[in-house]
C-alpha cells in the first residue's frame, strides 16, 4: 500500500476519534469504544459550539492545529476536487500586521482616530479560506471544510469564528498588501476566515428557526 494511502487513512481514523469516541447503533443503543459510552456525541457537539468572540492569550500548538485541519480535509467535496486553498496565521508579528492594516482602514472609512480594532478578535490562529473561482460548487467545498474544522476544535476545547467582513477588507484596494503575502493561486478568491484560540467566554446558544425546514408531501 502506498504511505499517502496509509497516511490518509490514519488521519481519516484521527479526525472521527475527534468528533465521537463512539457511535450509536442501528437501533439507538450505545456503542462503547475505548470504555467510554456516550450517545449523539457529535450532535452534542453540534449543538454545543457557539462563535467565540474573546480569545485567551495561550498559543494552539502546531499538532493540535494540524490534527483539526486535517479533519477539514475529510469533508464532502465536489467530485473529489478538494478546491479550497487554505493559510493558516498564528504567528503574532503577522497577526499584529493584519490588526494595523486593518485597524487604520477601518479608521479612514469612519474618520476617527481610535485605537485600531482587531481583524480577528485577537485569537492567536487565523485561517484563511480561498475558493476556486474556475469551479462553480467550490464554496460549497470550502463551506464544508470550515464545518468540519470548526466542530474539531470546539470537540478539542478550542473556540472559533466564521469572519467574513475579512475578507471583504483582504479583497479590497485597502487589504491588497497583506493579501499578497497569502500567495494565493490566480484562479482562487479569498472566501473567508476562521479565528481560532482557547476561548475566554461562554456565550449562551441562541434560538434556531425550524420553520425553514419544510418537508415536501
Amino acid at each position: 500500500m502506498k504511505t499517502g494511502s496509509i497516511w490518509k487513512r490514519v488521519a481519516a481514523a484521527g479526525c472521527a476519534a475527534v468528533l465521537c469516541s463512539c457511535s450509536p447503533a442501528p437501533d439507538g443503543r450505545t456503542v462503547e469504544t475505548d470504555g467510554h459510552a456516550t450517545s449523539d456525541a457529535v450532535v452534542e457537539t453540534i449543538r454545543s459550539r457557539r462563535s467565540i468572540r474573546r480569545y485567551s492569550s495561550a498559543r494552539v500548538g502546531r499538532d493540535t492545529l494540524q490534527r483539526i485541519l486535517e479533519c477539514g480535509i475529510w469533508a464532502p467535496n465536489g467530485q473529489g476536487r478538494e478546491s479550497w486553498q487554505i493559510r493558516v496565521a498564528d504567528s503574532p508579528r503577522l497577526l499584529a500586521e493584519l490588526d494595523s492594516l486593518y485597524g487604520a482602514a477601518s479608521n479612514r472609512k469612519e474618520g476617527t482616530v481610535a485605537t485600531p480594532r482587531p481583524a480577528a478578535y485577537r485569537a492567536p490562529v487565523v485561517l484563511f479560506v480561498a475558493c476556486d473561482e474556475s469551479y462553480d460548487l467550490s464554496q460549497v467545498d470550502c463551506g464544508l471544510w470550515g464545518g468540519n474544522v470548526m466542530l474539531a476544535a470546539h470537540s478539542m476545547g478550542l473556540g472559533t469564528c466564521c469572519l467574513g467582513g475579512i475578507a471583504r477588507f483582504l479583497n479590497s484596494p485597502d487589504g491588497a498588501p497583506f493579501l499578497r503575502r497569502l500567495d494565493l493561486p490566480a484562479t482562487h478568491r479569498l472566501l473567508y476566515a476562521i479565528a481560532l484560540g482557547y476561548p475566554a467566554e461562554s456565550p449562551a446558544p441562541k434560538g434556531r428557526d425550524t420553520s425553514k425546514i419544510v418537508f415536501l408531501e
